[in-house]
């Protein structure tokens, strides 16, 4: 009898590694675990690279690419099939990476390796005197418009924009990380850019 089970799921695993993604996730819809456990296995260490050029941690990529495959887990009845599976997931994947790095931003570590006794502390004590807070004021200001300006763009040109502001990198690093065309990320780019000088005006 327990050989039999055992065939019986070595037989539904051999039909799962020869499935196509599309049946995968019509059986991981249906409550069909192992489907699910194939796609993960098929697209997580392409996923994982694609989280660790945007984040350049290993921890952030990692939990990225945990956060991603849950919401996939979770939002399964809502991918439609206009793009493949493997775009649909990286494209959760870098929404999860970025805003992984937008929190450390809002919280950034304080290192404390220096001495009590060294400048870092006493830097720190007047540094807030040094700050001129008319200037401080507005920049924050132009930051926060930009931002909102930014969130509010279609999500294909957000996710492009967000690319290029944590990594001030080349355009062909920015098509890899995105998974599309050079020539689709410049048109993206120019796109943006004109929108947000749009928006700012």
């Amino acid at each position: 009898m327990s050989s039999c089970l055992s065939s019986g799921a070595i037989s539904v695993q051999a039909v799962l590694n020869t499935s196509g993604d599309e049946a995968l996730v019509a059986a991981a819809r249906s409550g069909e675990h192992m489907a699910f456990s194939e796609l993960w296995n098929r697209h997580s260490k392409k996923v994982f690279n694609t989280m660790y050029r945007i984040t350049r941690n290993r921890q952030d990529a990692e939990d990225a690419l945990q956060d991603a495959f849950l919401k996939a887990f979770v939002h399964l009845k809502n991918f439609d099939g206009r793009s493949s599976f493997s775009t649909w997931l990286t494209r959760i994947a870098i929404n999860s990476a970025l805003m992984i790095l937008r929190r450390k931003r809002a919280h950034p570590e304080i290192s404390m390796d220096g001495s009590v006794d060294g400048d870092a502390w006493q830097h720190w004590e007047v540094a807030d005197r040094r700050v001129n807070t008319e200037e401080h004021y507005a920049r924050s200001e132009r930051e926060r418009h930009l931002k909102r300006a930014i969130h509010r763009l279609r999500p294909a040109l957000r996710t492009i924009v967000e690319i290029q502001q944590v990594h001030d990198t080349s355009i062909k690093e920015i098509a890899e990380i995105a998974g599309i065309s050079v020539a689709a990320t410049k048109s993206r780019l120019l796109r943006a850019r004109t929108v947000l000088r749009r928006s700012l005006v």
